[in-house]
């Protein structure tokens, strides 16, 4: 429409003038004059001709160019395009000095650290070093392993301590679990990492230091917590000056006495005993690709479950249809139930049998039992799809997805859990600390959806808390690096990377265009099909009258939303990055 509009604007326009006497006469006199009138009507003939001519041309190459352009991805800032290596996160400046790294000569471990701790530092409030996560690595030559960094409980808690009350779960200084990013970044350093420790925090050291711009998102997150942050001393010493814009942020120094100073359970033995874990990936296909992603307490295992099921629906035939988004939203809803099974692997009671049952949730064949049952025209109660016990909602994170020149790669996602976590902040260091014990179930009875609560995800000291995080490595069939993906967002998480990586390879979509689309989401508990705006409105229709109860929320939402961050290496070498507008991202490369 752009096209015609920009063309048409450019011509003459031309007006009837006159009466309809007026053009009689003048026909009259023409016909009296043949000479002239055939000259006349050459002269049109011909001069349309030519305009037609030029016009066709224009148009026709202007909308061949255009196609081009959107072939090649020229048009939209947003999709990066390197040949080299590429960073893919939330905050633009962070990729920048994540890709400042890897031109330096440091590798992806190096230019992720650099990153994520840019992140904590500018989007404050979801994450940070008084958080954790998970980074998958992959090396150049195909090895990968996972540095498990979640944070654990403290030596203190104790199984129903949140019975009573379980906002302190969410909020005050016994939400805090035992922070783990610190540890996690060191560990991996001084693994695979090529540049000094210290050159990778020089620039978050620095605008730490000198202070920054508050950037879009965290205005945006700023505003929606207004009155927490006001209301909250340390907070508001960094987000409430005189003029109303961020303060300088400090150095790190201790962050022991303001936990415990305010009632918290961790102690400096805690600390002192954290040790991140380094893990086996999980492994899968699909289409003939490996696929490496995260073991427990990671939901990895149910990336690859949704993937198994989808896989044999082959969407690329049909496209987005009616049936086939029937299909994807039962298997979200099986794929949350699968989820309920899942924690930490070293507190389960018989560990051999917890490792055989995920291993036959992540087969093929599983995945076809599942699609044995799966209905195509109807949806059920949650009961139907076999949950162990009550889902349990995350939330918060951040993803970051690195590749460098030699094809060592990073998927890593770490997080506060909920937004500003535990609103518990260090006041010499700007330390903003976890939530991380509101992931744990809370032994309480059963609520109305008649489900009893996970015992194998309740607290319990040095237990790590089931997480809805999915860092995922894919390599081609030869072994050689294609796509490093990720997600933040809590629960939607495994179904956002799923829809992404099936818009790439089902729906022929470049990572930009699968980022941006909108996504389905059903949590199972409430039995409720979650929409972003702009989903094609006649399918949800149809979803509708199948028996879906159909919520659609703003793409913009914070509260709903899922970002994903995604770099993609071509045959050819060339890289393509993106990172989620739902985030304001940006991606960087050269």
């Amino acid at each position: 429409m752009t096209t015609y509009q920009s063309i048409e604007e450019g011509l003459p326009r031309y007006h009837a003038s006159g009466s309809d006497d007026d053009d009689k006469i003048g026909l009259l006199s023409r016909i009296k004059r043949p000479s002239k009138l055939w000259k006349n009507l050459l002269k049109i003939v011909v001069g349309a001709a030519c305009v037609t001519a030029i016009l066709w041309f224009s148009l026709n190459w202007i909308l061949i160019i255009d196609e081009v352009e959107r072939d090649f991805d020229w048009a939209d800032p947003n999709l990066i395009i390197a040949q080299t290596g590429a960073v893919a996160s939330e905050v633009v400046n962070c990729s920048r000095f994540g890709v400042e790294v890897l031109k330096e000569g440091g590798n992806a471990v190096d230019a992720a650290i650099t990153t994520h701790i840019c992140v904590g530092t500018v989007n404050v409030f979801a994450a940070g070093i008084g958080g954790g996560g998970f980074m998958l690595v992959r090396l150049p030559n195909g090895f990968a392993e996972v540095i498990d960094f979640r944070e654990v409980a403290p030596r203190a808690v104790y199984e129903d301590m949140f019975k009573q009350e379980p906002l302190k779960a969410k909020v005050g200084p016994l939400s805090i679990a035992v922070p783990g990013e610190l540890r996690g970044l060191k560990l991996a350093h001084e693994r695979h990492g090529k540049l000094p420790w210290k050159r990778l925090l020089e620039p978050s050291i620095r605008i730490a230091r000198e202070g920054f711009p508050i950037p879009t998102e965290l205005y945006v997150t700023m505003k929606m917590y207004t009155y927490k942050i006001e209301h909250n001393k340390e907070l508001c010493e960094i987000f409430c000056d005189e003029e109303g814009k961020l303060k300088k942020l400090g150095d790190m120094i201790s962050t022991v006495d303001t936990i415990q100073g305010r009632g918290g359970i961790i102690t400096m033995e805690d600390l002192a005993a954290y040790r991140p874990t380094v893990r086996e990936p999980l492994i899968g296909y699909f289409q003939g690709k490996k696929v490496i992603t995260s073991p427990e307490p990671g939901s990895g295992t149910i990336l690859l479950f949704l993937l198994n099921v989808l896989e044999e629906y082959k969407f690329h035939e049909n496209g987005r249809t009616v049936l086939n988004m029937q299909r994807m939203a039962e298997a979200f809803k099986y794929a949350i139930a699968r989820r309920t099974e899942l924690g930490d692997p070293a507190f389960f009671k018989n560990t051999t049998a917890h490792k055989e049952r995920i291993k036959e949730i992540i087969s093929k064949e599983y995945a076809e039992r599942i699609r044995a049952n799966l209905s195509e025209s109807r949806t059920w109660i949650p009961s139907h799809y076999d949950p162990e016990y009550a889902t349990l909602e995350d939330h918060g994170t951040t993803h970051i997805s690195v590749v460098d020149a030699d094809e060592m790669a990073v998927s890593m996602t770490a997080t506060l859990n909920h937004f500003w976590g535990s609103q518990v902040m260090d006041s010499n260091t700007g330390i903003l600390f976890n939530d991380q014990m509101d992931d744990f179930s809370i032994p309480i009875p059963p609520s109305i959806e008649r489900f009893w609560p996970a015992p194998h995800n309740f607290p319990a000291p040095g237990k790590k808390p089931m997480s809805s995080t999915c860092p995922t490595i894919i390599e081609r069939p030869d072994g050689r690096f294609e796509m490093a993906v990720g997600a933040s967002g809590g629960t939607r998480i495994m179904s956002a990377v799923t829809q992404t990586l099936l818009n790439i390879y089902e729906f022929d979509m470049n990572v930009l265009e699968a980022i941006d689309y909108p996504r389905l989401y059903h949590p199972l508990l409430p039995n409720e099909l979650f929409v972003e705006s702009g989903f094609p409105y006649e399918i949800l229709e149809k979803l509708i009258k199948i028996g879906h109860v159909v919520k659609i929320h703003s793409i913009y939402n914070r509260g709903y939303g899922c970002q994903v961050q995604c770099v993609r290496k071509f045959t050819n070498g060339t890289i393509h990055a993106a990172s989620d507008f739902r985030k304001n991202g940006i991606a960087a490369g050269y």
